[in-house]
């Protein structure tokens, strides 16, 4: 970077250039909202047949190419307003040690050298000392000398010039630094000639993102930053009072923070983790593909051996344990990949029917449609994290917090998916008002019954992150009254929810527990809800809370399915620890009706109803 460059350099065209990315974006968002939520769910909803498949199937790409625009024309705005930033602030110093030569009578040369003239008092000889040109200087050492040298030169006008000409070579160094700096980065995002965004597009987004935060470090230190170690209001605070391209400058170059911070609007956190998940799964896809190559799949049945003559018998095959171990190893190498995979197809049932039955007692039957879903939570860390909402939590008048057990893992996440989708469909048929159910693995999940489970601190560890989410909910919601909340535990994240009751301050209305082991807590008055709001389900066969009640040694405790808990027995007619949002089930309408705020029609079980119901019964 040259002086004469530098002079003619005008960063506002670049920070134009990065408001028509981020326009372009935003088109582009509301382009594969109108492709993917309602023209492909019309053709869903409307259409059969081989044509309608593969013109949905089109459809679905495009919405993709549309999110992949958004995507990276975000980053290129981003980046193009940190390249601005950068070379403001170089040009802010260059313009201000040129405006300082000339009210000194100094002359700037084109090389970036300052001369100055004869000036001073006169010396011995009568003379006026001469003047000279000075060299600006940017290594600290050099630079200390070089002023030094300039205050004992008897010309004053020197001392003024080497500042100068200094801040004028750091002026290019900085151009120079964030030209070499972002040249590569914004020829990075540059996409590929064909129409197709393939997994190694969004796994180059994912590389994209982070090439861009780092090189945009600078930056983002600039804008107003998240609150350290702040609570979901202060965070709430925080992205309300950023304007929107600061808002869109952490998107693009930080969606994992805007992601994860409780407290910020749904519609902002999913929009930020779906970008995040684009490229994860890229980039899992990738590697998948990768281990297959690199492990080609055995034959998966192979000759008996006749143990008595060790020789292979033809026509005669057993199960290969070659083929065996690969497949284990197979299923392994795209665990997180199927998590992601249920997730995106949770994305892509949004609006679509749903046959159901009418919980409301009628017998009749419903078609409704699947709810809009949002990403409020996503990491691929460990066994991963993923919390997926059924509508809006904001707007809701009900939310239902679902909280999974032992084994939940991101590779397994879509029936802790489903088991979500089940109380929204049940409960939505029955409430007054708007419902939002949330699946929230928001936490390390024990991986085993035996190995695991009984250790507590999984649960401890959790409980801070789960109190925080719920804290969360309150202060991004928008709607016009506090809504209604029920946090819902099955097994050990029944003990995680008391836990949390426990160490903190529970948000929520009702508390039910599904095949519950313990939950920390000795009273049903401890779980900070109302007296009658903690309810409780125990299935036929379910032998997870008698490892609670009875313990590994015969030394157990109180649980929620004992009497001297306090907790409202529901009547549960479904059988095992995985039965309990079984369709149609009296256990999963139970449930629907407490998120639903009516409980009082929930069937308790005949020891807790009064004694003319039970007669009655």
């Amino acid at each position: 970077m040259d002086l004469a460059t530098l002079k003619a350099l005008k960063p506002r065209a670049y920070a134009e250039a990065a408001d028509g990315y981020r326009r372009a974006s935003e088109m582009a968002n509301a382009a594969r909202d109108r492709v993917a939520s309602r023209t492909v769910v019309a053709m869903q909803n409307a259409l059969e047949g081989k044509a309608a498949t593969a013109a949905i199937g089109q459809l679905t790409e495009l919405a993709q190419n549309f999110h992949y625009i958004q995507t990276e024309c975000g980053l290129a705005g981003s980046a193009l307003d940190a390249f601005a930033y950068e070379m403001e602030a170089a040009k802010r110093t260059l313009d201000a040690a040129r405006a300082d030569a000339r009210a000194a009578g100094l002359t700037v040369h084109a090389d970036g050298s300052v001369g100055y003239p004869p000036g001073g008092e006169k010396g011995k000889d009568g003379k006026v000392p001469e003047g000279g040109t000075a060299t600006g200087l940017t290594d600290e050492t050099a630079s200390a000398v070089g002023r030094q040298a300039a205050n004992l030169d008897p010309n004053p006008k020197a001392r003024i010039a080497q500042d100068c000409a200094d801040r004028i070579a750091t002026a290019l160094r900085q151009a120079t630094e964030a030209d070499t700096k972002w040249a590569p980065k914004l020829r990075a995002l540059k996409a590929d000639d064909d129409l197709t965004v393939s997994d190694r597009d969004w796994a180059d987004t994912a590389s994209d993102t982070r090439g861009v935060k780092a090189a945009g470090q600078e930056y983002l230190d600039s804008l107003p930053q998240p609150p350290d170690k702040g609570g979901p209001r202060a965070n709430a605070e925080w992205w309300k009072g950023l304007t929107p391209d600061e808002q869109a400058a952490w998107t693009a170059m930080r969606p994992n923070t805007v992601g994860n911070l409780d407290g910020l609007p749904a519609t902002v956190r999913d929009e930020a983790n779906r970008m995040v998940l684009a490229g994860a799964r890229g980039s899992a896809q990738l590697e998948y593909d990768t281990w297959l190559r690199q492990h080609p799949e055995p034959p998966r049945q192979t000759d008996k051996i006749n143990p008595r003559t060790g020789v292979p018998m033809r026509g005669v095959k057993v199960s290969n344990p070659a083929w065996e171990t690969w497949e284990r190893n197979r299923k392994e190498a795209r665990a997180s990949l199927d998590g992601m995979e249920a997730i995106q197809r949770r994305f892509d049932a949004s609006g679509r029917d749903i046959p159901g039955a009418d919980a409301s007692g009628t017998g009749a039957s419903r078609t409704e449609k699947m709810p809009e879903a949002y990403l409020l939570g996503f990491s691929t860390k460990g066994d991963g994290r993923a919390i997926i909402a059924n509508g809006n939590p904001d707007t809701a008048d009900h939310q239902a917090v679902y909280v999974p057990g032992t084994t939940a893992e991101l590779a397994k996440i879509e029936g802790d998916i489903n088991r979500a989708v089940s109380v929204w469909n049940t409960a939505d048929s029955i409430a007054d008002g708007s419902v939002s159910t949330i699946t929230w693995l928001g936490y390390d999940a024990p991986d085993a019954v035996d190995t695991d489970a009984p250790f507590e601190h999984y649960a401890y560890d959790g409980a801070p992150a789960l109190n925080r989410f719920l804290d969360g909910l309150d202060a991004s919601h928008a709607g016009d009254s506090e809504p209604h909340r029920t946090v819902i535990g099955h097994s050990y994240g029944t003990t995680l929810v008391g836990a949390a009751a426990q160490t903190g301050d529970l948000s929520t209305d009702d508390v039910v527990f599904a095949g519950s082991p313990g939950v920390k807590v000795s009273h049903a008055d401890e779980m900070d809800v109302p007296k009658g709001h903690v309810w409780n389900e125990e299935a036929e066969g379910d032998v997870v809370p008698d490892i609670g009640r009875y313990g590994h040694g015969g030394d157990g405790f109180i649980i929620p399915s004992d009497p001297a808990f306090g907790a409202q027995q529901m009547d549960t007619d479904t059988e095992g620890h995985s039965g309990y949002w079984d369709d149609g089930s009296t256990s999963l309408l139970n449930q629907a009706r407490v998120v639903a705020g009516r409980s009082d029609e929930v069937e308790l079980v005949p020891e807790q109803l009064p004694e003319e119901l039970t007669r009655a019964k």
